[in-house]
């Protein structure tokens, strides 16, 4: 029975064409330019898939392109390129996640008008980044960080503040910023812009697209919950906007951020901007937004069942970077509230519980002599899970996708896709000239020796042809995964978590 957060739950065509009116609606309340500050991940949005069932990842470049006259400002913060944070979607630091950024959304036909490092105060890796972005011929922009920001208006918004900020000319009336992440200094350098646009007389207007948290879905709607476990290392929070309330008598969900800045951000930009004409059409920081998400929701109940997985995976996320040492215990508690006052366990999760199980069975099967045991469970796009536990032979990993490919090509189990003499050979040669501990085969080394098998076995080649339906399935390790192994299930789109039981 395939379960119920693997079927539609959302129309992205439906929700394009709501999305497309509504900011191109908001672009005819100014009379100069707007800057559209896009939230979450432009190029490709694999968490809005993950909680929206059939959302598209590429809906935001969809939407772009019908846009059509924009241009495009990518912003990183400094402050992450040097603690080396990383994109665990794709596995890169922000840095590179940068450079893919770029290229991604080159491939797709939005070109990046500039690269733009925010809160710059002399770091090494930014300024390694911006000669590399620069010898790609792509001009890159340094934006100090600003002390003061954003309370002490008077300094900010002075010719010592933005006024020392560099100014990048745009030519297209919509300019999206877009970036690496929570903040990445989207919001400082539109207003950095607004200020220096006022400077050449150009009346520019400011907008946000965010589609988490939705505005008009309940506070606590698993959807909105699955944003505040996302940004749980931001310790970000969704809150009722008391504002919007207020001046329609309407609720309506934003997120902590933005409501404590209300304030001091209309003061803002009424200060940048020099008049009051286009700041006092925003009554709310709702209204700053322009979000037509819950528009492309055609079963709420999958969308419900979709978040609630994504709590989990979140969860699993910020435990593995604590026992790496990159997150902090207070994003562990966070998450950790999260699911409690949620009434998500890490056993809804289905793989968890079978991932584990299959680690009981290695250590016994092994009857102790291993050094460390490992399960694997894979869930493919029916529902069905397949298990996988390390061995002499092969990693737990290598196992599990073996056994789902075999599934899938209906191949009975009693069939060997590999035979043990080639594995051996393999083993011996890995131990006796690579000096590796164990020898047994890692999830890339496995499918090569599985693409080499199938020169001869029909076996082998019937279930390589299946490979391309392991992407978007769940899979849950009891261990660490390799850095083999993890860039192997990223290549495969294999979303996976786990337990990151140290190998010893």
């Amino acid at each position: 029975m395939i379960p119920i957060y693997r079927k539609k739950g959302f129309d992205t065509n439906k929700y394009l064409q709501a999305q497309t009116k509504a900011i191109l609606d908001r672009v005819k309340k100014f009379d100069g330019k707007l800057y559209l500050e896009f939230g979450g991940k432009l190029g490709y949005d694999f968490h809005a898939s993950r909680v929206l069932p059939g959302y598209e990842p590429t809906a935001k470049a969809q939407l772009l392109k019908k846009l059509k006259d924009i241009e495009i400002i990518y912003c990183v913060s400094a402050k992450d390129i040097q603690r080396g944070r990383v994109r665990r979607d794709f596995g890169l630091t922000y840095d590179n996640q940068t450079i893919k950024d770029v290229s991604d959304l080159k491939k797709l036909g939005l070109k990046v008008r500039a690269v733009v490092i925010n809160r710059f105060s002399g770091e090494l890796l930014a300024k390694k980044l911006k000669v590399k972005l620069e010898s790609q011929g792509i001009e890159t922009y340094l934006l100090f960080e600003l002390a003061g920001y954003p309370n002490d208006l008077n300094k900010v918004v002075s010719k010592d503040g933005y006024g020392r900020q560099p100014y990048v000319k745009t030519r297209k009336p919509i300019v999206i910023v877009t970036g690496a992440g929570g903040n990445s200094g989207k919001m400082s350098f539109c207003l950095s812009q607004i200020y220096h646009d006022h400077k050449h007389n150009i009346k520019s207007g400011f907008a946000k697209f965010e589609t988490f948290p939705i505005w008009n879905l309940p506070l606590n709607h698993p959807v909105n919950v699955a944003y505040e476990a996302a940004t749980a290392d931001l310790l970000d929070v969704n809150l009722v906007d008391p504002f919007h309330k207020k001046a329609y008598g309407k609720i309506a969900i934003n997120y902590n951020r933005d409501i404590e800045n209300f304030r001091i951000m209309k003061q803002m930009f009424a200060k940048v901007a020099g008049d009051n004409n286009y700041v006092n059409s925003y009554r709310s920081p709702t209204d700053m937004g322009v979000n037509t998400a819950k528009a492309g929701i055609v079963n709420d109940a999958v969308c419900r069942a979709a978040a609630r997985q994504e709590i989990v995976r979140r969860y699993f996320r910020y435990l593995r970077e604590r026992i790496e040492g990159v997150e902090t215990q207070a994003t562990v508690d966070q998450i950790e509230k999260i699911l409690k006052n949620s009434k998500v366990k890490v056993t809804d999760r289905r793989v968890v519980a079978v991932a584990r199980q299959a680690k009981v069975l290695a250590k016994k099967k092994n009857n102790n002599t291993n050094n460390y045991y490992c399960g694997a469970a894979l869930e493919l796009a029916d529902g069905k899970i397949l298990d996988g536990k390390n061995s002499n032979l092969v990693h737990a990993e290598s196992a599990c996708i073996l056994n789902a490919l075999k599934f899938l090509a209906g191949i009975p189990d009693e069939i060997h896709l590999l035979s043990s003499n080639v594995i051996e050979k393999i083993t011996d040669f890995k131990q006796q000239y690579l000096n590796s501990q164990t020898g047994s085969l890692n999830l890339e080394e496995a499918l090569i020796a599985l693409t080499i098998s199938a020169a001869t076995n029909p076996m082998a080649e019937k279930a390589l042809k299946m490979i391309d339906r392991l992407a978007g399935c769940e899979m849950h390790l009891t261990c660490l995964p390799s850095p083999a192994n993890e860039a192997v299930l990223m290549k495969l789109m294999i979303n996976f978590t786990t337990d990151a039981e140290l190998v010893i």
